[in-house]
């Protein structure tokens, strides 16, 4: 098994519930355009090369992300990342009010949907234990909408065999905590 693979295991026994898992399709993507938002404002110029804190943090992630395996996926995940990066960072330029107030409430919104699913799954989020659940976080939910979609059949069929399967609406099982 491939440290993607290991580690989106782990994330998934976090998450088995289906309405948590549609919270963090709103959530992440949220809380992932608040933080690309705020480290937008940060930049260095030099000789007429603008480098922001945004695209310099997603290359880093990137990067750490394609040393974990599951490359077809790593790069789905990128792109996704790269694509609210890239809504996100005019606002590193935009008013002051208007920075915070997107990014904050982007923020704080999306952070209340991920600690609604949470409740509804009856467990923690996964970055209390491993705060690498905060960077898998993106991945996990790029992967759940390729399973939707009937990609990536392998992995899916792996994550379910170690976490067990998600939980269907109106099931009396319910897993141990």
């Amino acid at each position: 098994m491939d440290n993607a693979t290991r580690q989106l295991v782990q994330y998934a026994h976090y998450h088995r519930d289906p309405r948590n898992i549609a919270t963090h399709y709103i959530g992440i993507p949220l809380i992932v355009f608040a933080v690309a938002a705020l480290l937008a404002r940060v930049r260095l110029e030099t000789a007429g090369l603008v480098i922001s804190a945004d695209w310099v943090v997603w290359a880093l992630v990137t990067a750490w992300f394609f040393t974990l395996g599951q490359r077809a996926l790593i790069l789905c995940t990128a792109l996704v990342l790269a694509l609210l990066v890239a809504l996100a960072h005019p606002l590193g330029t935009a008013p002051l009010n208007a920075w915070l107030g997107w990014s904050l409430g982007s923020f704080v919104v999306g952070w209340v949907f991920q600690f609604i699913g949470h409740y509804w799954e009856g467990r923690k989020p996964a970055f209390v234990d491993d705060l690498r659940g905060l960077l898998i976080g993106p991945m996990f939910v790029v992967a759940e909408l390729a399973f939707a979609l009937g990609a990536f059949r392998a992995l899916h069929t792996a994550i379910e065999a170690a976490a067990g399967p998600v939980q269907r609406r109106g099931s009396a099982e319910k897993r141990p905590a």
